[in-house]
């Protein structure tokens, strides 16, 4: 009896914990075969790489191997970048893999499905302003946060050994953020992290200061403008007590190899510039045949996750705009939104497999949570509590219970409470910042 193979493109949270649930029933039904794809060798959850930019987490350490997890949970595993998609017959185009001298690892191939699930996530958006693509570093990937940190040392060690204390000048490196979503604001709270740790390098001869100086840049007239009112002030008061600058209202205009010039003539000079201010999906959605797309090219789905003009095609997580009921509003690209979608996706695909109809996905919203470094705050949502502002420990367990809930899908439980483990007992003993 031939399987029905669903192959699943981009290895992110809702992409490999779909493979780990779907690869587990696969194992016990024997109906269809379970193919991950996706460009890189490891996974790292996406909320974690401002710490890998900032140094305090080694995305070595962190990642984890989907070669190993497709071992351990019954699906497949094949490296490769998606270049065409031909729905009749339904195969998706991969490019070869080459090496870093250029050599080809596995050539170009053509792979059939008869259900394709299209969760690539998100990349950052430019908007099409000068100047973001030549200067900016961003962090749509492991790749990028570890090239910002290995960038961030080479600019802080530049500038510590070509000033000399007897010039009466201090080192400070100068860092613009722009974007105070989620994204930028963990950012430049870690990066405070990392200046008050990295004073005692080489610093003391020039006496107390701050080493790094950060500027987060808004158009919104508020910080955290997606999230809820009460939730942004408090970020912003914290962030005030670390003197972060925050300009809010401010547009860019042009982002040049001294700073970013924003809209009203203003200069902010940055030996290091990031981009968080906006994303959209992949370029290549909209070259898809036949798909319909919107104008951050994520693919249109109905309320079971199927895209709007074929019924074997899925989309979930950042790359897709799903409605939800009741609303204007397309689901909100969260972690917890590819979390919730996976797992419904796993028993409409079972269902569609054993002739059934696919089940429709309701967005749960739990809440917002924003790490501020060593400060945590959030609101929590629940159906019979309402909504509630929480900060401090509190809202730290919870924060960090996020990804050990991804944990537990793609471990189980007793490899999850072994992790957890190894990380307290990590933290007595290995140094506080990467260095290299």
């Amino acid at each position: 009896m031939k399987l029905h193979r669903v192959v699943i493109v981009g290895g992110g949270v809702g992409g490999l914990e779909l493979a780990i649930r779907l690869g587990r029933k696969a194992s016990k039904k024997k109906t269809f075969s379970v193919l991950l794809i996706d460009r890189n060798m490891t996974h790292l959850w996406k909320p974690l790489l401002h710490e890998v930019a900032a140094g305090t987490l080694d995305s070595h350490e962190e990642a984890v191997d989907y070669l190993a997890l497709a071992r351990r949970n019954g699906f497949q595993f094949r490296p490769g970048k998606v270049i065409g998609l031909q729905r009749t017959p339904k195969t998706i185009r991969l490019s070869a893999v080459v090496d870093a001298k250029g050599g080809t690892v596995l050539p170009a191939e053509d792979i059939a499905y008869d259900t394709l699930v299209l969760a690539l996530g998100s990349e950052s958006n430019d908007y099409g302003i000068p100047g973001v693509k030549e200067h900016c570093f961003f962090l749509d990937g492991r790749e990028q946060a570890d090239q910002f940190h290995a960038m961030l040392l080479n600019k802080f060690m530049q500038l510590l050994y070509t000033i000399a204390p007897s010039s009466h000048q201090r080192p400070t490196l100068r860092v613009a953020i722009v974007g105070a979503g989620a994204t930028g604001v963990e950012l430049a709270a870690e990066l405070h992290n990392v200046a008050s740790r990295i004073k005692g390098f080489g610093l003391e001869p020039y006496g107390e200061y701050e080493p790094v100086h950060i500027t987060l840049i808004e158009a919104a007239p508020r910080i955290l403008a997606a999230l809820p009112a009460k939730l942004a002030t408090a970020a912003e008061k914290q962030l005030k007590k670390i003197n972060i600058e925050m300009l809010t209202s401010s547009k860019v205009q042009t982002i040049t190899a001294e700073g970013v010039l924003l809209s009203d003539g203003r200069l902010v000079p940055a030996h290091l510039k990031v981009w968080a201010a906006g994303i959209k999906a992949p370029d290549f959605f909209g070259q898809l045949e036949g798909l319909e797309v919107n104008r951050l090219n994520q693919l249109q789905v109905r309320q079971n996750l199927c895209t709007t003009k074929d019924p074997d095609i899925f989309a979930i997580g950042d790359c897709a705009s799903c409605p939800q009921p009741n609303s204007d509003l397309p689901v909100p690209p969260r972690a917890q939104s590819a979390h919730q979608q996976a797992a419904v996706l796993a028993q409409s695909i079972v269902r569609r497999i054993d002739g059934g109809t696919p089940v429709d996905y309701v967005y749960k919203d739990y809440g917002s949570l924003v790490s501020l470094s060593r400060s945590f705050v959030g609101n929590l949502m629940g159906n019979l509590t309402g909504s509630h502002f929480i900060e401090g420990w509190l809202a730290r367990v919870i924060y960090l219970s996020l990804y050990r809930s991804h944990q537990w899908v793609l471990h189980g439980s007793y490899r999850t409470l072994i992790l957890m483990l190894m990380d307290t007992l990590a933290r007595r003993v290995k140094p506080r910042l990467k260095l290299h």
